[in-house]
């Protein structure tokens, strides 16, 4: 999960445009499903899953107690705590920078469409074609506390799990060039012993986050199966130096990127995401979420089963200019009232990520209904009694308030009767994040054809 999507949230781009698909030779249209199996895995703590967050996106961590910043980008896990009234306050950068990219102005991405058996080339690049199939299935397993779901992802014949991500656009992996303390724990993928493999000529990935993690390494082609569609020339980034939180989740291979190609960071040709190559080739160009609590779900592409949802789905228009599935969301609810917030920031349906994070007035404006809640330092964000009734909150989507209950508010219990909330603010950063706090409880559509984002509730 761990990726930058800019140099900034105001998505500064290197503004490199993908080649024309030639042309194509009509198939039958297709749809696959990615089954989500019961979760097992790390126990990833709240803290962590705040720094996580904000190294992905490059945000500054801001705290008014300096001596727990420290912790806080060191990514250790303390015993819980609860925070007080500090001094002034301080901060540290906590800016993923993708050093392939360069402080341009942002341009909007390139849909390719790569049909069954279309050819399809980036300047420098091998041809990109996708192979018909069969309908298939893989299992995908969600970590503790929904940190991440995971799933079998083949590449040249090497079946990888890797975290399926809406809020970044490479697929990279953990390959056999790295040190055996770097790949301890994860499966690696060797592309001497894949007679399909590639290499990109030149080509070259590298991301850092301030809190110390990086990766970066080289770019290949490989044949990648997901579900029973394959992609015969995927392009595969390669980590073959990495360090930090990287490293220590063990429960990740890597990870597909399922956001706009606009935001992939492979130099010096931005490259497809999976999703983009095999879009001509789907009954419909879409690819729908359907997670769940402690048990199984599926990711479907090609098609939006009736079964998985009841009532409407709730559309709303998407801005995918700055790489992200963002929209507008500038109503919000608390116990069943509803709130304009006219100066609300636009908001992203991220899988990558657990938690929900808002501006920070509507997180002060819900926790300010639960009489026991506090900013706790040590922890990252908001703590209160587990014992205590929590008000219900909801965010919009389009003219939909998609509302959790107060018990689905709840990430997690840290051990001493108190809880940290799922919904947190987001410093003042100007992009709010809706991870898989609010999209496990809904049936989430991301409608690449019609660029819109859709939520509806389970069946």
């Amino acid at each position: 999960m761990h990726q930058p999507a800019t140099i900034t949230l105001l998505a500064v781009l290197a503004s490199c445009a993908l080649a024309a698909p030639t042309p194509a030779v009509a198939l039958a249209k297709r749809s696959f499903k990615v089954p989500v199996a019961p979760r097992i895995g790390l126990y990833r703590s709240p803290r962590q899953e705040i720094q996580r967050t904000y190294a992905k996106f490059g945000w500054e961590i801001i705290t008014f107690d300096p001596s727990v910043l420290e912790g806080l980008l060191g990514g250790g896990d303390s015993a819980p705590s609860s925070g007080g009234d500090g001094g002034s306050a301080s901060s540290s950068s906590a800016a993923a920078v993708a050093s392939s990219s360069a402080t341009t102005t942002a341009t909007s991405p390139v849909m390719p469409a790569a049909s069954a058996t279309a050819d399809y080339q980036g300047a420098a690049a091998p041809a990109t074609t996708v192979a018909s199939g069969a309908v298939g299935e893989v299992t995908a397993t969600p970590e503790s506390n929904e940190s991440e779901y995971l799933e079998p992802v083949t590449i040249g014949g090497q079946t990888l799990n890797l975290d399926f991500d809406t809020g970044s656009s490479d697929l990279w992996v953990f390959s056999s060039s790295l040190s055996a303390s770097e790949s301890s724990g994860h499966t690696t993928y060797d592309p001497s012993t894949s007679s399909s493999f590639s290499e990109y000529q030149g080509g070259s990935w590298s991301i850092s986050y301030g809190d110390g993690s990086s990766a970066s390494g080289t770019v290949g082609f490989d044949k990648v199966n997901i579900g029973g569609a394959t992609v015969n020339k995927q392009c595969v980034e390669l980590a073959e130096r990495i360090s930090g939180s990287f490293v220590s989740d063990t429960n990740n291979d890597g990870l597909v990127g399922l956001a706009f190609s606009s935001i992939n960071t492979v130099k010096p040709q931005k490259q497809s995401t999976f999703f983009e190559n095999v879009l001509d080739s789907l009954a419909q160009p879409v690819f729908t979420a359907n997670l769940e609590d402690n048990s199984s779900g599926t990711y479907t592409f090609g098609e939006i089963d009736s079964t998985q949802y009841s009532g409407d789905i709730h559309f709303t228009p998407i801005d995918k200019s700055q790489g992200f599935w963002q929209f507008d969301s500038s109503t919000y609810s608390v116990g069943g009232k509803t709130q304009q917030c006219t100066t609300c920031s636009p908001a992203i349906a991220d899988t990558g990520t657990s938690l929900i994070l808002v501006d920070d007035d509507v997180a002060q404006n819900y926790y300010a209904q639960v009489p026991s809640a506090k900013m706790d330092q040590q922890q990252g964000g908001y703590v209160y009694d587990c014992a205590a009734q929590l008000p219900t909150f909801g965010i919009a989507i389009g003219d939909y308030i998609a509302t959790l209950t107060g018990q689905q508010v709840t990430f997690a219990n840290l051990g001493d009767g108190t809880c940290f909330g799922g919904v947190q603010g987001n410093q003042g950063q100007g992009l709010q994040i809706y991870g898989d706090m609010l999209l496990k409880n809904f049936f989430a559509v991301f409608d690449a054809g019609n660029e819109s984002f859709g939520i509806a509730t389970k069946a």
